[in-house]
């Protein structure tokens, strides 16, 4: 796509006497078309993150006549927003909040040439970042598919039992383990009800148990889970921490039981469950 140049470079002009006060707006814009996104900033230094957004504008706009480094920036940029949290379906919302304060700033200036320039500059700009992002599962892979190593399932089955009687004690301390451990994905639930969150995760973990022994139900349950986690903001490098404070949980109320075999059992158990989630899971543009 050949970009119009000059007209994203002048209408950017405009802007920039107003600079600050134009980043201030797009957060206020961003936050009040999609409310649910205001959590995923809870944790974060605003003023620094406008500084951030303008660096951003200003990196695009000096670098459109040199395309080979703004492409390799902006791929660059992309990578860092996976670990940000940044998802595919984020960027639509940011273009409406950058298209919806263009034309709140440059006012007449913002006519219909200008509107398309930077439609056409954000739909770039986006194609790029995205393809610099790595949302595989690279991370989170088994040292070997779930079918060549068969999971134990009377150890799951077994350990689980123990828990049960203790099972809403158990998932409360989950999430304290989780936060506690990663203070930076509390900001994600602050707006979720966790008493109904909490009631969901040990639904999950009840499904899994209870069909270790039907893995063609459990596949297609899983499956159908991690593509619902998508639109809940979960990323590949979430699944991680989860598991990390699964098995913390685990070996605080198993206590003696937990032994090296069991956690093995557990261990295999989340990197199939988290793969099975993965696939289901559709990161693409």
């Amino acid at each position: 796509m050949s970009l119009q140049v000059e007209a994203l470079e002048q209408s950017f002009e405009k802007i920039k006497p107003n600079a600050d006060e134009f980043v201030s707006s797009f957060y206020e814009n961003l936050f009040t078309a999609n409310p649910e996104a205001k959590p995923l900033f809870g944790s974060t230094d605003m003023a620094s993150q406008k500084k951030k957004l303008l660096a951003s504008l200003v990196l695009v706009v000096e670098n459109l006549r040199k395309p080979d480094t703004l492409s390799e920036a902006l791929k660059g940029l992309g990578a860092k927003h996976v670990k940000y949290g940044a998802l595919p379906e984020h960027y639509p919302l940011v273009g409406n909040a950058l298209l919806t304060t263009f034309e709140q700033y440059l006012g007449a200036d913002w006519t219909g040439e200008v509107k398309q320039a930077w439609v056409e500059a954000y739909g770039a700009i986006t194609e790029l970042m995205l393809s610099g992002a790595d949302y595989s599962t690279e991370e989170v892979a088994l040292d070997s598919p779930p079918e060549e190593s068969p999971l134990a399932v009377e150890l799951l089955e077994t350990s689980f039992e123990k828990i049960k009687p203790q099972a809403d004690e158990f998932v409360s301390s989950f999430y304290e383990n989780l936060f506690t451990a990663n203070p930076e994905a509390k900001p994600l639930f602050g707006s979720t009800d966790m008493a109904s969150q909490k009631k969901k995760l040990l639904g999950s973990l009840v499904l899994v148990v209870e069909n270790l022994r039907n893995p063609d139900k459990l596949t297609e349950a899983l499956k159908g889970l991690g593509a619902r986690h998508v639109k809940y903001g979960a990323l590949p490098v979430h699944y991680p921490l989860v598991g990390n404070a699964l098995l913390t949980t685990f070996e605080q109320y198993l206590g003696a039981d937990w032994t090296g075999e069991v956690k093995q059992a557990w261990v295999e158990a989340y990197g199939a469950i988290t793969e099975l989630m993965l696939s289901g899971a559709d990161y693409s543009t």
